[in-house]
C-alpha cells in the first residue's frame, strides 16, 4: 500500500529529462544553443516580480543559489512569465570547491535538466557553464553544442588571486573543448583574462553585473 501511495510523486523531476538526449558518462541532457544573442539580461529573482514586465531581456541565474532554487522545486509555475522573455541563460547552480565532487556533478545536472526542459517548452536557452578546479573538466562541458554560443558568470569569481587562477584555466578548458564563436560575460571582462580569446576572434559580449550597476547607482 505505501508504495502505491508514492508512486505518483515525482521526487527527482525526472519529467524534466524524459525525452532527453545525453552526454558523458553521467549522462548530462544535452541542449541545443540558441541562435539569439541577448542585448540585455536580468536576474531570475528580478524577472519573477508580479510588477516587472520588461520582457525584451533574457533571464539568467547568475545570483545565489536560494533566489532561484524554488524554480527547480516547482519549474511549472515559472513557464509562462519565462515564455515572455527573450530567452533563458541555463541555471547557473552552485560549484565551490570545497563541495564533494557529486554535490558538483548533481548541481551541473540540474541546470542541463531544467534547460532541456525549458527548450523543449518553447524557450530559447544559451548555456551557462560552470567549472571549477580540474575535477569538474570531466563533466562540465558535456552535454553541450560546439561552435556556438556559451556563457559564463565572473562576479564574485574573479576577485582573489586563487579564484581568478581558477577561472582563467577553466576558460582556458572551455575554449579548446567547445571552441565557441561568442562567449557572453555577466560581470567584468578584464583584458588580463579575455583578450587573448578576443584576438582569436571569439566575441565577446560583456554585461555589468546588477550589483555594479547598484554600487554605482549609490555612488553617483
Amino acid at each position: 500500500m505505501k508504495e502505491k501511495q508514492f508512486n505518483n510523486y515525482d521526487v527527482f523531476n525526472s519529467f524534466l529529462v524524459c525525452d532527453a538526449d545525453y552526454d558523458g558518462y553521467i549522462e548530462l541532457p544535452k541542449i541545443r544553443t540558441s541562435k539569439l544573442l541577448p542585448s540585455s539580461l536580468i536576474s531570475f529573482s528580478k524577472a519573477m516580480e508580479k510588477s516587472y514586465n520588461d520582457f525584451e531581456s533574457f533571464v539568467m541565474f547568475y545570483e545565489h543559489d536560494i533566489k532561484f532554487e524554488r524554480l527547480w522545486k516547482n519549474p511549472k509555475q515559472y513557464l509562462e512569465k519565462l515564455k515572455k522573455f527573450k530567452g533563458v541563460i541555463s541555471p547557473d547552480f552552485s560549484l565551490y570547491r570545497n563541495m564533494p565532487l557529486v554535490m558538483q556533478q548533481w548541481n551541473t545536472y540540474r541546470g542541463r535538466a531544467l534547460a532541456h526542459w525549458l527548450q523543449r517548452n518553447g524557450i530559447e536557452v544559451i548555456p551557462n557553464v560552470r567549472f571549477n578546479d580540474e575535477r569538474t573538466y570531466d563533466f562540465c562541458f558535456d552535454g553541450i553544442e560546439k561552435n556556438k554560443t556559451v556563457s559564463v558568470g565572473t562576479h564574485g569569481c574573479i576577485k582573489c588571486k586563487d579564484d581568478r587562477e581558477y577561472f582563467k584555466l577553466g576558460l582556458s578548458e572551455l575554449v579548446k573543448r567547445l571552441s565557441p564563436k561568442n562567449i557572453i560575460v555577466y560581470g567584468s571582462a578584464p583584458d588580463n583574462i579575455f583578450k587573448e580569446y578576443k584576438n582569436s576572434g571569439i566575441n565577446i559580449l560583456s554585461f555589468e553585473s546588477e550589483f555594479s550597476k547598484s554600487r554605482k547607482q549609490v555612488t553617483a
